[in-house]
């Protein structure tokens, strides 16, 4: 039985294969966490394969975000859309999974390999170094992020506004920023934004 022939088309190997292939190369880029590589993930998912648009990113990405679980829910679902486009629902479900593991495994086999020998050079000034070497190198990727998604959910000058105010409270203030979300909310359900 050829490989068009069978349950799985060429198209849905390829759309998986690429998967794998974006989800495990971000998961061994992904200092800092996930969302250090959103700007890579919104670049391949959005521009070049086009399994969402940039709303749809932004979208996922704040459901991702506000969901309870881990901030890497949004592989999964961006793993649900390339699938959905290839196999329907059971597709999407394959493509879900399929995404959330090749960003998972790769990160977690080297975290494991390494700590296997980095505790035994505990004082060695490599370490020191690249443990010092990584807090700008976090950061940058963190602000890249915030960079993209402004840029992939604000649309009009009021939105790039409700952006910066809430950045400004966020960092000036001690308030609650379940209460700066749920503000913002208000006012973009209200059509202000």
């Amino acid at each position: 039985m050829g490989l068009a022939q069978g349950p799985l088309r060429a198209r849905d190997v390829s759309t998986y294969l690429q998967l794998i292939v974006l989800f495990g190369s971000l998961s061994l880029m992904s200092i800092g966490g996930g969302n250090a590589v959103l700007p890579e993930m919104h670049l391949r998912a959005v521009n070049q394969h086009h399994w969402l648009s940039n709303g749809q990113f932004a979208d996922l990405f704040s459901i991702s975000q506000t969901a309870p679980g881990p901030s890497i829910l949004i592989v999964g679902m961006v793993g649900y859309a390339a699938g959905l486009e290839v196999g329907g629902v059971p597709g999407a479900i394959l493509g879900g999974v399929v995404a959330t593991v090749a960003m998972v495994l790769p990160a977690a086999s080297l975290v494991y390999a390494i700590t296997l020998f980095w505790q035994r050079a505990e004082e060695s000034r490599w370490r020191i170094a690249v443990e010092k070497g990584f807090a700008p190198l976090t950061v940058g990727l963190i602000l890249a992020s915030s960079l993209v998604m402004s840029r992939a959910a604000d649309h009009d000058w009021r939105a790039y506004l409700l952006t910066a105010v809430c950045t400004v409270i966020f960092v000036r203030t001690k308030l609650n920023p379940l209460l700066v979300v749920a503000g913002a909310g208000v006012i973009g359900y209200l059509g202000f934004v």
